[in-house]
C-alpha cells in the first residue's frame, strides 16, 4: 500500500485498535504482539504486517470461542 508506513508507534497501534497505548504496551510486553525496541530511549515499533497478523489471529480465536460457547437466547429470559 503506497503511503503506509512499515512500522507503527504504540500510539498508532492503539488508535487502530481503538484502545490505549498502555494496553498496547502490555500486549507487546506479554509477547502477544510482536514489536521491536529501537533507539537510545528504547522506543517500541510494531510492523504493520505483524499488527494485521495479530488482528487475524484474534478473529480466528474469537471464531473458535463463539463456536465453543454458543449464544443461548433462553439464558437471556
Amino acid at each position: 500500500m503506497p503511503g503506509t508506513p512499515r512500522f507503527l508507534t504504540l500510539a498508532d497501534v492503539a488508535e487502530t485498535l481503538n484502545t490505549s497505548s498502555a494496553q498496547v504496551y502490555a500486549l507487546v510486553r506479554r509477547g502477544d504482539l510482536p514489536a521491536i525496541k529501537i533507539g537510545g530511549r528504547g522506543q517500541w515499533r510494531v510492523e504493520a504486517s505483524a499488527l494485521e497478523e495479530y488482528i487475524q489471529r484474534l478473529y480466528a480465536e474469537t471464531k473458535t470461542f463463539v463456536a465453543e460457547h454458543p449464544f443461548a437466547d433462553e439464558a437471556m429470559e
